[in-house]
């Protein structure tokens, strides 16, 4: 290419010098039609001279000879999506980090030019939540709906993570709205199923809930515990709710109605009894608990009922202290003995029981029973010995 400027040169000299020296220009007559033009030879020769350098520039671009190829264009055109393909690298990273103002920053700036808008805001809509960001996650949730993704295209995972986002936001309205969508895909995954349960429990949806819990019982990856405390909300629920919008009647029939393998369950007659309990239905509570404690072999289950809020506990009391006879040291019986004589208001009897449970051998007792004890002891104003049973609750 050198070599071809240098002759190119050359040549141009030799023709603006020779007319010089001879002292003749020369003139050139073109005529085409009715047009005419007139050019000296050195002007003619210069432009023919630079038709041909232009020429042998384009042969030589589309033989690939020259620097600026087509791959320097693409660098010089697709530079801002690059950048944008960066930041939202960053942003991820960032998120992953726990770094939640810097992914929130990387991802909104990159999500127009990065082709991966969807997935941008919803991750920056959750960096923005975590920080307790409302307005901002408000913002980022609004620029989704805007987005032409599909369900195709997004995934349902994208899905599950705008319902987070709309329940954490407290829209409950919306997530309702886009569960209600892919509706069809609660059967077959266990995520969405999950947040329909979590968010008919917020709704007050309790009948639904039950409905939902034999599925969610069959999925491994949902835990006892889980399954456990939708049973303890959704039943707690659905019985207050008969009790409050009627009477006990419906509550009563709507539980001689329930399977008798779910009226079995410790965790839904934890829940009926209390409902009863804060009702002061006392009758239907007392027939249902009496038995429990005759047979005396539901452990858990009576521990539980040391927290019921029970005012009339008769036959109950007297049940519980015919165990006390026959086994005065036994910490089960101790305890609810204990219990019910300070939700009768029995001061001296609950403290006696308190004190022979706190002096067994080996720790028996519980937090419970500490809190209980205290303010059985502050009710007879023994206050400093209340300060010390609350200090072995810390201790």
């Amino acid at each position: 290419m050198k070599r071809l400027l240098l002759l190119l040169i050359l040549f141009l000299g030799v023709i603006v010098i020779t007319p010089m020296l001879i002292g003749e220009k020369g003139y050139i007559l073109i005529s085409i039609g009715d047009s005419a033009i007139e050019t000296t030879v050195i002007t003619a020769i210069i432009t023919l001279a630079l038709c041909f350098f232009a020429l042998a520039l384009i042969i030589k671009f589309f033989r690939g000879g020259l620097s600026f190829s087509f791959k320097a264009w693409n660098k010089i055109a697709f530079a801002s999506r690059r950048r944008a393909l960066k930041d939202f690298n960053k942003g991820i990273a960032a998120y992953v980090l726990g770094d939640y103002k810097q992914a929130e920053h990387l991802l909104a700036k990159s999500a127009d030019a990065s082709n991966f808008e969807h997935i941008a805001y919803l991750v920056a809509a959750d960096a923005a939540q975590k920080q307790a960001l409302k307005p901002n996650t408000d913002h980022y949730l609004g620029l989704l709906e805007q987005t032409t993704s599909t369900f195709k295209d997004a995934g349902l995972e994208a899905v599950l993570i705008k319902i987070k986002l709309l329940i954490g936001q407290q829209n409950y309205q919306q997530a309702r709205t886009v569960i209600d969508e892919h509706h069809k895909h609660i059967g077959h995954d266990v995520r969405l199923l999950r947040l329909e349960i979590e968010l008919s429990l917020i709704e007050q949806r309790f009948d639904h809930v039950i409905k939902k819990l034999h599925a969610a019982q069959k999925q491994k990856s949902i835990s006892a515990q889980t399954i456990t405390l939708w049973q303890q909300q959704a039943f707690y629920g659905v019985f207050n709710q008969q009790i409050k919008q009627h009477d006990s009647h419906p509550l009563l029939e709507y539980w001689q109605q329930l399977p008798k393998k779910i009226k079995q369950t410790e965790t839904v007659v934890l829940a009926y009894c209390q409902v009863l309990a804060e009702n002061q239905v006392n009758e239907p509570l007392a027939k249902l608990l009496l038995p429990i404690i005759k047979k005396g072999n539901a452990i858990s289950l009576l521990k539980a009922v040391r927290t019921l809020p029970i005012t009339q506990d008769d036959s109950l009391m007297a049940a519980a202290q015919k165990h006390l006879h026959n086994e005065p040291h036994n910490a089960t019986w101790l305890s609810l003995v204990a219990h019910f004589a300070t939700a009768s208001q029995q001061w001296q009897l609950a403290e006696k029981a308190f004190n022979s449970l706190v002096n067994l051998e080996d720790k028996q007792y519980d937090k419970t029973d500490l809190l209980v004890f205290s303010q059985v002891l502050e009710h007879q104003g023994h206050l400093d010995k209340a300060n010390q049973v609350l200090r072995k609750i810390h201790a």
